[in-house]
């Protein structure tokens, strides 16, 4: 039950109706149009009265005719209520309404929208799934949920509470700042000072602003990014109207010979490749960032999981061999901490980062700051770095457990990822419709990723699958591949 607010009522300016009666049509049309739901409890007479400016007894008999026409309910010493069975449009007309033929044609002014998550989209339902081989998703089961309360409760104590309340305009959390610097890129080798960081909502705001500040219309050459590859920044791209050009990876990721002349950008996922997992040799590395250098290009370093580095250590990140500030850094928190946090950061030479601060301000100003603060706190308790530990030792045990139930069922990976990561890129055999195999196992309880999304190929591969397993428990693996494999069998038969 909801409590209506004398603010959310006005009568319309009619002068050849009485108040009384503009009154009732505007409660009633309200109730109608579901705006006003049953139960919720009507203004005080004495509050309504003032604040329209009318006398008590208009809104008195005003209520009295509702109640008479079934849309209100007194209750004694408690006031006036939506009646439970009050006359509402979905349960007469049904939700559907028609649209008058005068309406105007957003679809002819906007045109065709621009592209949406498709296969990519987790199901909303996923986890009553029994298998949920997907990406992205964390074990909430073992997330220290208490730790981070307390890290909430700190951010929201009298003392500091003007800090996440305020208006900070285009400042970040300074304390944020300061962690990120000292336990999260410090990691990879980076070292930055506040002026060259920018705290983002998510990885994905830090890609478009990356994209949005270099990808400006008078400056030629070509954006390239991996193919197969992460199929939102292939979206982004193209909704900025940049010229994408896809170049393959391989087992040591993105081929640095087959980055075309003339290009000015290139976007790459290093530490594990998305989707492929490869990590990118210390050679290509070393390739990539000469070539940067020798044909004056940039390079964007989308570090989105580096924390999975649990078979060995992480190679150093793009960004710590950049002498000449050429790398475009950008990291998350939503695959170490959880997805719905949407926090992330930009590390990249000061100039950059003001031209990327004043886009996100006009576009959302600040991330919130209480957000900012509980992470700042977890992080420099020391959570981030315990949690992100348990969590690199619980997908190792995973990786281990499903690299032999594939092997025990004839499957292997396509690229064996040397470093980690949280999925396997499962290369089908030939003749396999992994699209249509996602449709079909979703009636034995399994979720998969059907690899062809990520290709910017017209006819892409479909015997592709990316099999995540950073929800999934690690005992219900084994069965979920016999699963998958007697599947992949049986639509190999019927063709």
């Amino acid at each position: 039950m909801a409590v209506i607010s004398e603010h959310h009522i006005f009568l319309s300016e009619d002068p050849s109706v009485g108040l009384q009666t503009r009154l009732k049509e505007t409660i009633t049309r309200a109730i109608w149009d579901g705006r006003f739901s049953p139960g919720d409890r009507l203004p005080a007479t004495r509050a309504l009265a003032r604040h329209l400016g009318i006398s008590r007894i208009t809104v008195s008999l005003a209520y009295d005719s509702l109640v008479a026409s079934g849309y209100v309910v007194p209750h004694a010493r408690s006031g006036f209520f939506v009646a439970d069975d009050a006359p509402n449009r979905r349960d007469t007309v049904g939700s559907a309404t028609a649209v008058p033929d005068d309406q105007l044609d957003w679809s002819a002014r906007l045109g065709p929208p621009p592209a949406a998550l498709g296969s990519q989209a987790k199901t909303a339902d996923w986890r009553r799934f029994q298998y949920p081989f997907i990406f992205g998703e964390p074990d909430l089961r073992h997330f220290p949920v208490d730790d981070w309360r307390d890290c909430a409760r700190q951010a929201l104590g009298k003392r500091y509470f003007e800090r996440v309340a305020d208006d900070a305009a285009d400042r970040d959390d300074p304390m944020l700042l300061e962690q990120i610097i000292k336990r999260s890129i410090s990691g990879r080798g980076v070292a930055a000072h506040v002026e060259e960081v920018l705290v983002t909502t998510g990885a994905q705001n830090a890609l478009w602003l990356a994209a949005r500040v270099l990808l400006a219309p008078d400056r030629a050459g070509a954006i390239v990014m991996e193919e197969p590859g992460y199929p939102e920044l292939r979206n982004l791209l193209k909704a900025l109207g940049a010229p994408v050009l896809p170049v393959p990876v391989d087992r040591e990721g993105l081929i640095v010979d087959r980055i075309p002349p003339g290009t000015r950008v290139v976007f790459v996922t290093p530490s594990h490749q998305a989707p492929t997992g490869a990590t990118m040799s210390m050679a290509r590395r070393e390739a990539l960032l000469a070539r940067a250098e020798a044909e004056d290009f940039i390079v964007v370093e989308d570090d989105y999981d580096y924390e999975m580095s649990y078979q060995s250590p992480g190679l150093p990140a793009l960004k710590s061999l950049d002498q000449r500030g050429r790398v475009i850094y950008i990291g998350s928190f939503s695959k170490s901490v959880f997805p719905g946090l949407r926090l992330g950061y930009m590390t990249a030479p000061e100039p950059f980062v003001q031209h990327a601060r004043a886009l996100r301000t006009m576009m959302v100003r600040h991330p919130p700051g209480l957000t900012q603060r509980t992470a700042a706190y977890f992080l420099s308790a020391g959570h981030y770095n315990a949690h992100a530990r348990r969590m690199r030792a619980r997908m190792g045990r995973r990786h281990s457990v499903l690299r032999t139930a594939l092997e025990a069922e004839g499957l292997h990976p396509a690229i064996r990822a040397a470093f980690g990561g949280a999925s396997l890129w499962l290369k089908g055999p030939e003749g396999l419709d992994a699209d249509q195999l996602a449709v079909d196992l979703r009636d034995r309880n399994m979720l998969i990723e059907p690899g062809s999304a990520f290709y910017a190929a017209q006819d892409p591969p479909k015997n592709y699958i990316r099999i995540g397993f950073s929800t999934i428990p690690t005992a219900r693996i084994p069965e979920g591949i016999t699963i998958l494999a007697a599947a992949i069998r049986a639509q190999l038969a019927g063709m």
